[in-house]
């Protein structure tokens, strides 16, 4: 009887050491195949502007259009004590805007993001990854083919932005939390009678600087009544708390940065003015960002209103 106590003790012990390799090995293989919000291309050093002027070169010799480049600081010193400085460059190309057609608000994933960020004195060239954005933005198409063209553009160093990162079938239906929004939640700014005239009034708007925007980029989807405007967010005019800066100098303090995050978007989809709600556009380029701490949500409780309110001056 102790002998068979001591043999099955010990095949107890064996069987939980293989469910636990079992359960460890299905763990790494499901974050291998998980996604991540940005791509790391490559480190450099040195000063900005010959960076962008080489990563335009690559990107367009690679079939890539720029459509806008917008800087939202230079030497911004970040929360955590890191000096920063950053240029966003807005690309598109044939493949992006027929997936962006394929859907109601493909729209918004009809520009992808390539940042050239200097953290101090190293700098960081980065894109964000096409196919988190496409599971993010619900496309019909996963934008592999538009990932490897960026990725022999640029580089495919790492992806980063998350620690395990998301599934996609997460990213398809992804929110924060309970009673946080969903990418079908759409913040509405505005109605106008006709696509013509809500194009008319949110370009005034945005030329006007209305609560504190400007246009970075504007890109028609094929076949339909839709546009993109990418949006810069300076937090004049009352929105201090929304603005670009403040937000990114709290909340973006991760080795690598996700200035990919910049600019917002409006889409002007027919006569009707769209937005996605901050706190999922938050979310879903932070996906680690704790609610509590000292670099966590609540910080930047007051942003997601703030930034509805300046997209909102912006279209009307």
């Amino acid at each position: 009887m102790q002998n068979y106590t001591k043999n099955t003790s010990s095949i107890g012990r064996k069987l939980s050491s293989l469910i636990i390799v079992l359960i460890s090995l299905s763990t790494i293989a499901s974050a291998a195949d998980n996604l991540k919000p940005f791509a790391l291309a490559f480190n450099t050093t040195g000063e900005i502007a010959p960076v962008v002027t080489q990563v335009e070169q690559k990107l367009t010799a690679n079939g890539f259009e720029v459509v806008g480049t917008y800087a939202p600081y230079t030497n911004l010193k970040f929360s955590n004590g890191e000096t920063v400085s950053a240029e966003i460059i807005g690309v598109t190309n044939s493949a992006l805007r027929q997936a962006a057609a394929q859907t109601p608000f493909g729209g918004f994933a009809a520009v992808q993001r390539v940042t050239i960020t200097k953290v101090n004195d190293q700098i960081e060239v980065a894109y964000t990854n096409p196919t988190y954005m496409a599971n993010a933005y619900r496309l019909k198409s996963d934008l592999a083919g538009v990932d490897s063209q960026l990725a022999k553009a640029l580089g495919a160093q790492s992806a980063y932005g998350s620690k395990n990162g998301l599934t996609a079938a997460n990213l398809q239906t992804y929110h924060y939390k309970m009673m946080m929004p969903y990418f079908t939640d759409l913040d509405t700014l505005a109605q106008y009678p006709s696509y013509q005239k809500a194009i008319d009034a949110v370009s005034a708007g945005l030329a006007a600087h209305k609560g504190g925007t400007a246009k970075v980029y504007q890109v028609a989807i094929p076949g339909k009544e839709q546009t993109l405007f990418g949006v810069a967010l300076s937090g004049a005019d009352g929105n201090e708390c929304g603005g670009d800066a403040h937000i990114m100098g709290i909340i973006d303090t991760d080795t690598v940065k996700s200035t990919g995050h910049l600019p917002y978007g409006i889409l002007v989809s027919g006569g009707t003015v769209y937005a996605l709600p901050a706190k999922f556009r938050i979310a879903v380029n932070f996906p680690d960002l704790s609610m509590m701490g000292s670099h966590g949500f609540m910080t930047i409780h007051c942003a997601p209103g703030a930034i509805q309110k300046a997209l909102k001056d912006a279209s009307n």
